[in-house]
């Protein structure tokens, strides 16, 4: 997630954890019940905890829960998901 897709995770701290100013973030944990990432706000790392949006209990549904968040963010943000530039909402 932090190498592939550095920006589509600072996207989600910015939408859904309630830190638009953030200028870096990375995830840093997960447990069944949210992410934990870690965000660059005004020069000072910051914890910021995104809640999933059902408890998770496989290790296969973690992808899941982190695209339904970056959709969700994208939407939140007016930002068109990667890849759907040129799609209409």
């Amino acid at each position: 997630m932090n190498a592939d897709h550095p920006e589509d995770t600072l996207l989600i701290v910015r939408a859904l954890g309630g830190r638009p100013e953030a200028t870096a973030a990375r995830m840093t944990g997960l447990d069944g019940t949210a992410g934990e990432y870690s965000a660059t706000v005004a020069g000072r790392e910051v914890v910021v905890r995104i809640p999933w949006s059902q408890p998770i209990t496989e290790r296969a549904q973690i992808r899941a829960e982190v695209v339904r968040l970056y959709r969700q963010a994208c939407e939140r943000l007016g930002v068109p998901p990667r890849g759907e530039e040129g799609a209409q909402p």
